[in-house]
C-alpha cells in the first residue's frame, strides 16, 4: 500500500524537480508519477519556474543530524533507550538529541518519530531564505522596480552600482534581480513585474550550456572558426546560411538557405516534420539541382535539427560548420533575409499551409527585388551570372 500524506508528496515534489532538471518536460514527468498536470504546474509557478532551494546533504555542516543519525535515534528510542544513552551512542549533545523530536515532529504525528519525514521538516525549514534584501530597503526595492521602465535587470544592476558606489550592500548582480523576481513575495517583488521584461515569461526557462548542445550530435561539430577565411570576403558562389522559420509551437517549419555571396534565396519545404533526418532528406533534394562550385560551404546554428551535419558535409566542397551558441550574427546574411520572409510567412502562423509551390512563389518574388546590396541588381540575376562558367 502506497504511503500518504507530508512525506509521501514530499518525495513526489522532490522528484519532480529531479526529473525536471534531468531535462523531462512537465507534463512527461508528471505522467511519469502519476500526478495530475496542474500539480506539476502548481509546484513551478510557486517558485517561479526555479527549483527549492535545499541544501545538498553533503554540503550541510555537521552541526546538523544527518539522516542516518535521525534513523538510528528514531531505532534506539523504539528499544527504550534514554536521551543520554542515545547522545552517548552518536556522540551528540543530550539537548540535541531531547529537542530533535520536538523540533521535527507535529502533533498529528500521534507521538510517532518518524526518521523521514524529520528530516524533511529539516530540510524544509533550513532551506526558507532569510527576510530579502530588497524587503528590508524599502529606497532599494525603489530603485530595482525600475523593472517598470523596461529595463532590464542587468542595467539595473549597473544603474545601482553607479547610483551607489560606496555601497556595495546595495550592489545585486542581475541575477540576484532574476531570483527577486520570479520568486515574487518571497523575493521582495511583484511577480507582475514580468510582464515587463524583454520576454514577458512568468516562469523562468532552464536553458542548456553550449556543451549540452553539442553533445545532442550525433558526430563532433566543426565550428564556424574553422570555416574558410575566404567565406568572410564575399568573393565566391556557393558559400550557404541556413536556418529553421518556425510555426506555433515548432509544429511547423520552413527552411530557409542564403548565398552570401548573391544573396540568392532558396526555400525548403518540410512537410513532414523538422527534424534532424527529415531537414537533410529535404537539404540534400535542394542541394542536387546545384553544380559542385555552387555547394562550397553550409554555415547553420547549433539547434537539434542539424544533428546530422556530417551527412550532409559530402555534398559541400568545404564543408559544414556551426555557428556559436546564442551568436544569430555569425550568419548575419540569413538573419537579414528571414526578416524578409517574415513579410510572406508571419510569425505565429502554420507553416504547413504553404505548399511547395507557394514557397517558389516567395523565393521568386524576393529573388528578382533588387538589392542595395547588390548595386540595385537581383539576386536571381547576381546567381546566374555566378554561375556562368
Amino acid at each position: 500500500m502506497a504511503r500518504r500524506g507530508r512525506k509521501r508528496r514530499l518525495e513526489i515534489e522532490a522528484e519532480y524537480w529531479r526529473l525536471l532538471a534531468a531535462g523531462v518536460g512537465t507534463v512527461e514527468a508528471c505522467k511519469r508519477l502519476g500526478i495530475g498536470r496542474k500539480t506539476g504546474y502548481r509546484w513551478r509557478a510557486e517558485s517561479g519556474g526555479l527549483p527549492p532551494v535545499v541544501l545538498p546533504e553533503a554540503s550541510r555542516s555537521r552541526r546538523y543530524l544527518s539522516l542516518l543519525e535521525r534513523k538510528r535515534i528514531a531505532t534506539l528510542r523504539e528499544r527504550g533507550l534514554g536521551v543520554r544513552d542515545i547522545a552517548e551512542r552518536l556522540g551528540r549533545a543530550p539537548s540535541t538529541i531531547s529537542r530533535e523530536p520536538r523540533r521535527n515532529s507535529l502533533p498529528h504525528d500521534r507521538g510517532v518519530y518518524d526518521a523521514d519525514l524529520a528530516h524533511h521538516r529539516s530540510l524544509e525549514r533550513g532551506g526558507r531564505p532569510r527576510r530579502v534584501k530588497l524587503a528590508a530597503d524599502p529606497e532599494l526595492k525603489a530603485e530595482v522596480q525600475r523593472l517598470n521602465l523596461e529595463w532590464s535587470p542587468e542595467q539595473i544592476a549597473a544603474h545601482l552600482r553607479a547610483l551607489w558606489p560606496d555601497h556595495p550592500e546595495r550592489h545585486l548582480c542581475h541575477e540576484s534581480i532574476y531570483r527577486a523576481l520570479y520568486q515574487g513575495a518571497r523575493g521582495g517583488l511583484s511577480r507582475t513585474l514580468t510582464r515587463k521584461l524583454r520576454t514577458g515569461r512568468p516562469l523562468r526557462k532552464k536553458r542548456r550550456r553550449s556543451d549540452q548542445r553539442a553533445a545532442r550530435f550525433a558526430a563532433p561539430a566543426v565550428l564556424i572558426d574553422r570555416r574558410p577565411q575566404v567565406v568572410e570576403l564575399r568573393s565566391r558562389l556557393g558559400d550557404w546560411e541556413g536556418d529553421l522559420i518556425v510555426g506555433p509551437r515548432s509544429q511547423s517549419a520552413v527552411a530557409t538557405l542564403v548565398d552570401r555571396r548573391t544573396r540568392y534565396l532558396l526555400l525548403v519545404a518540410l512537410p513532414d516534420g523538422h527534424s534532424a533526418g527529415h531537414l537533410r532528406d529535404a537539404l540534400v533534394a535542394a542541394l542536387d539541382a546545384l553544380p559542385d562550385h555552387a555547394r562550397r560551404t553550409l554555415t547553420w546554428d547549433q539547434g537539434s535539427e542539424m544533428a546530422r551535419h556530417h551527412e550532409l558535409a559530402p555534398y559541400f566542397t568545404d564543408g559544414v560548420f556551426l555557428a556559436h551558441p546564442g551568436s544569430p550574427w555569425q550568419r548575419g546574411t540569413n538573419e537579414n533575409t528571414n526578416g524578409l520572409i517574415r513579410q510572406y510567412l508571419p510569425k505565429r502562423t502554420n507553416l504547413s499551409l504553404h505548399t511547395p509551390d507557394d514557397l517558389r512563389v516567395i523565393e521568386d518574388r524576393l529573388n528578382n527585388r533588387p538589392r542595395k546590396t547588390l548595386g540595385w541588381q537581383t539576386p536571381a540575376l547576381a546567381f546566374a551570372a555566378a554561375l556562368a562558367p
